[in-house]
């Protein structure tokens, strides 16, 4: 019974772990542990390595090219031009007094000497009746004087032709003298009389001008007076500084007036046409000839002064008009197309980004022609295998590494331009 006893206890007792085993665990732990600091530090190397790689790729910018478009067909040269009536006179008041009446409004067509207004003048009339009175006085004394030198003159006569011993000398010479007094007198009368003429036509041409006339046959393009307002003479005329009363215009015939810039005075030439293009007609044009320019270059804004003429048999041309001056030129060779938005505004001047062969960046300096909305002419720093980056980052320099974007996605923003 006791030996069964320690039997079942040897049995149920466990079992202590041996050295060698502790030890074997223990070589097993300390492995796990170093593959999984390992494996943490692998990681954090590759995640440092990814991040370095995305933020080199994201200092990279991404951008879309053009290519710089060609003149394929005959170059239309499109400038802005002035219309002007053929004669044009701003109408101004010679008297000074009271608007009477005004006989022909804005709009009103009107020949030569008409009279476009009326003007009261009594100053004036005052003035005139004086020099007129003033005349008649002259005269009267004229006539007087006259009368005395021929009486002067027949009494020197008489004392000249009488026998000798009959007359003194000293008595002669007293009727020469009176003679030549009364001939004098009679000179100096004559000559106010001259001088109160001169005064009576002046103030009679005066008179003239209290009628308003137009200046040449045309249309009344505007009037700015009214009835009752007082004039005062302008334009200068005795020292007047008066408004200008009308505008009279004639436009049977206009004149256009353009300023072409210097690179392409060349190209403009007497007795080319032209097609006027008027924002208030949209689907008619007008034909113009080119008559005459400047011959002479404006310092100010390098530009040639170039005149047009233009028939008007219909009126419909208008002094003051803006116009869209179309001729055909010539293909400059070295002219090219460009967005507006490839353009960069820097401190040395006007520049376009083009990505070189080893997609980097070059700042390349050019030349503009003509405005053309959403593109622009460049003449000189372009040619037609050049990439230029459209829409540049203001950040963007010389020498910067570049991506282009997508060849298909470009392609179809030149394609919608």
């Amino acid at each position: 019974m006791s030996e069964h006893h320690d039997q079942s206890s040897r049995e149920v007792a466990p079992l202590p772990f041996s050295r060698k085993r502790l030890r074997s665990l223990g070589f097993t732990a300390a492995a796990v542990a170093c593959l999984v600091a390992a494996w943490g530090i692998f990681s954090r190397d590759e995640d440092a390595r990814a991040v370095a790689k995305w933020t080199d790729d994201a200092a990279i910018p991404t951008v879309s090219i053009v290519h710089p478009k060609k003149e394929t067909a005959g170059q239309e040269i499109v400038m802005p031009g002035n219309v002007r009536a053929w004669n044009s006179a701003p109408v101004y008041a010679r008297v000074s007094g009271y608007l009477t009446a005004w006989n022909f409004d804005y709009g009103a067509q009107v020949k030569k000497g008409q009279v476009l207004a009326e003007i009261d003048t009594p100053d004036l009339d005052a003035q005139f009746s004086a020099a007129k009175a003033k005349l008649k006085s002259a005269e009267a004394v004229v006539k007087v004087r006259d009368a005395e030198a021929r009486f002067a003159d027949s009494t020197f006569a008489r004392w000249h032709d009488a026998p000798k011993g009959v007359v003194s000398v000293q008595e002669m010479q007293s009727k020469q003298a009176d003679y030549e007094s009364g001939v004098a007198r009679l000179s100096a009368a004559r000559a106010d009389v001259a001088v109160a003429q001169a005064d009576v036509d002046r103030l009679q041409a005066l008179e003239g001008f209290k009628h308003v006339t137009a200046p040449f046959d045309g249309i009344v393009t505007a009037r700015e007076t009214d009835i009752g307002a007082l004039i005062n003479a302008g334009s200068g005329i005795g020292g007047g500084s008066g408004p200008e009363l009308f505008r009279v215009a004639d436009v049977h015939k206009m004149r256009v007036y353009v300023k072409v810039p210097q690179r392409m005075a060349s190209s403009i030439s007497v007795g080319m046409k032209a097609q006027l293009h008027l924002p208030q007609y949209p689907n008619r044009t007008f034909d113009a000839t080119v008559t005459n320019t400047s011959s002479a270059i404006n310092v100010t804004s390098r530009t040639l002064r170039v005149e047009m003429h233009a028939d008007n048999p219909d009126g419909l041309l208008q002094p003051g008009t803006f116009a869209e001056v179309h001729w055909n030129g010539t293909i400059d060779p070295d002219l090219v197309h460009i967005p507006a938005s490839a353009l960069l505004f820097r401190e040395h001047g006007l520049e376009v980004a083009v990505v070189g062969p080893d997609d980097k960046i070059a700042l390349r300096h050019i030349t503009l022609g003509r405005n053309l909305d959403v593109e622009v002419e460049v003449l000189q720093g372009l040619s037609p295998s050049d990439r230029v980056v459209d829409s540049p980052p203001d950040a963007l320099a010389s020498g910067d590494l570049v991506r282009i974007a997508d060849k298909s996605t470009t392609d179809e923003k030149t394609a919608a331009r």
